[in-house]
């Protein structure tokens, strides 16, 4: 066991050696040997924990991308209700591309992002779904299936944000996005609950007119 958690370490002291290049360098700069100098370590140790620099880059993208959702699912689950939960959602959304942006775009563009990987997002993303989707129908009194729905497409209008971000500033400034994708959510939410109100309402009157 205690061989295990030593390979461990040294396999995360590698993906660091290497997301440290990335960020000072750009991907360009991540070899194997480059990794190996940089953590102080022998070339065939690398080869050990990584066949080549393209499962290294891969194993990168994995490990930074769960590090990133599970902080996020962190600030999220101490949140007050929904709409708190959307505000703490996009405000780390937006630091995260400040501050890990780069990370991702120089390892996409090098080939890191993989059907295995798109898979594991995915099953993360529904996920986040489940639980917002939860959250709207019990705030809203929306049904489960149209909370899920919406839910849904609002969580993807998240990307169109970072879009923004990266594209637009110093002239979209991140509060001005999250508080025009706070209202968006909200008026698009009430709008939905009130519908549904209506054809609740309706349903009533044309039962009790039968």
């Amino acid at each position: 066991m205690p061989v295990r958690l030593a390979r461990a370490h040294r396999r995360e002291a590698l993906l660091d050696a290497a997301a440290a290049l990335i960020v000072a360098d750009g991907v360009e700069a991540v070899s194997m040997e480059s990794v190996a100098d940089h953590a102080g370590v022998s070339r065939p140790l690398v080869y050990k924990h990584f066949a080549n620099r393209g499962e290294m880059l891969t194993a990168v993208y994995g490990r930074e991308a769960v590090i990133l959702h599970s902080e996020l699912a962190a600030k999220v689950r101490a949140a007050t209700d929904l709409e708190d939960m959307y505000r703490t959602l996009v405000r780390a959304a937006l630091r995260a591309s400040s501050e890990r942006g780069q990370l991702f775009r120089a390892l996409r563009s090098a080939g890191a992002w993989n059907p295995d990987l798109r898979r594991e997002q995915e099953e993360r993303d529904r996920a986040t779904v489940r639980i917002f989707a939860e959250h709207a129908s019990a705030e809203f009194g929306i049904p489960a299936v149209e909370a899920e729905s919406a839910t849904a497409m609002l969580l993807t209008a998240l990307d169109s944000v970072l879009g923004q971000f990266r594209t637009r500033r110093p002239h979209v400034s991140a509060a001005l996005l999250e508080e025009t994708y706070l209202d968006l959510i909200v008026g698009g939410l009430e709008h939905l609950a009130a519908r549904t109100h209506t054809t609740r309402r309706r349903g009533r009157a044309a039962g009790a007119s039968r």
